[in-house]
């Protein structure tokens, strides 16, 4: 079973737009994988998915629910060590949680944590790349 780590921002999209390509790939980790989280991205989700620029795709209830949901489906990691390498310092919780969960990949749009692909041997791809990769992989399969 895979271990995917997904950035805030695609599970956000996600959450906004159903059937968009966000949308259709943390459907498809939920169903090939485990979600890894931790409680300071799942934090980050909760206080993203509040803003009032979002109210005009989907109620704030509606949005809680689906955040909700995706904590009870993913596996929450306990964070083992501290990282510091990315340039931007924000995004060195995907990696902790990567490295901490052992996770495969992490799915993100951010170029600074693409420019770091690969890291410690995990896959650091665009949700395109995910979808292209499952695509691929089901085709063999048939």
């Amino acid at each position: 079973m895979n271990k995917i780590v997904i950035d805030t921002n695609v599970i956000i999209s996600a959450i906004l737009f159903n059937n968009s390509p966000p949308g259709k790939a943390v459907k498809l980790a939920n169903q090939l994988g485990q979600i890894l989280l931790s409680d300071v991205i799942f934090q980050e989700m909760q206080k993203t998915i509040t803003r009032k620029k979002f109210d005009r795709y989907l109620s704030l209830d509606s949005r809680r629910q689906i955040l909700s949901k995706l904590l009870l489906d993913s596996e929450l990691v306990e964070i083992t060590e501290t990282i510091t390498i990315c340039r931007d310092p924000k995004d060195n919780k995907f990696l902790e949680v990567a490295v901490s969960g052992e996770a495969d990949l992490i799915i993100t749009g951010d170029q600074d944590l693409l420019v770091l692909n690969p890291f410690r041997g995990i896959d650091i791809i665009t949700v395109n790349e995910f979808l292209t990769r499952v695509n691929l992989t089901n085709l063999k399969e048939d």
